[in-house]
């Protein structure tokens, strides 16, 4: 494959995904995504033999490894508590940033009905089980147990996903604002305040 070729796929995926933070799936056609991207409509199905399903699974998949990049670095943080609060912090800087367009892309797939490829809420599922096990894995390793990682880790994932929906909708950081703050008490008391002898399950 060409480097020019190469460019013009890499262009498509991202202009995808961007579209499908700002407008949703349904509206994020081929031929906007030809029109963000500037890409030759020839190459679409030399590029994606699927088509727009193949196009937007593509675009999934792309805005999960940025995100989980994203929370990867954040969880090397020494304190958990300040990794979460970075991670409510990078949402809220998306949201101001874009004046409150851009969503989440993961969100964007997952609440509409894909009957014509439903890989894509399949897709969309497995990022969101990738974000969550890396909360986890953060949690545990700062002493909680397992069964109550997992569950700190969806509620968290849950909450940044509502507070971001509210957000748009408002037209104010407000809900994210809240949210973040009563995770971080939560997790200042889950994890800060553990018994020295080492971790079990609370009340």
């Amino acid at each position: 494959m060409s480097p020019r070729r190469s460019d013009s796929r890499n262009r498509m995926v991202l202009s995808a995904a961007v579209l499908l933070r700002e407008y949703g799936a349904s509206a994020t056609s081929i031929d906007r995504v030809l029109a963000h991207s500037g890409a030759p409509r020839g190459s679409v199905y030399h590029h994606f033999p699927g088509g727009r399903a193949q196009l937007i699974d593509e675009a999934v998949a792309l805005a999960g490894d940025f995100i989980a990049g994203l929370i990867d670095a954040a969880t090397q943080a020494d304190d958990p508590v300040e990794a979460v609060d970075a991670f409510f912090a990078l949402w809220r800087d998306r949201l101001v940033e874009s004046d409150f367009r851009a969503g989440c892309p993961i969100v964007a797939v997952a609440v509409e009905t894909n009957d014509d490829a439903p890989q894509l809420a399949r897709s969309a599922a497995a990022v969101f089980a990738r974000w969550q096990e890396a909360l986890a894995a953060l949690f545990v390793q700062h002493g909680l147990p397992e069964e109550r990682g997992k569950r700190l880790a969806a509620f968290i994932i849950a909450a940044v996903e509502g507070a971001v929906i509210m957000c748009r909708a408002e037209q104010s950081t407000a809900p994210l604002d809240a949210a973040a703050a009563e995770i971080h008490d939560l997790l200042v008391y889950v994890l800060r305040t553990r018994p020295e002898t080492g971790p079990g399950p609370r009340p």
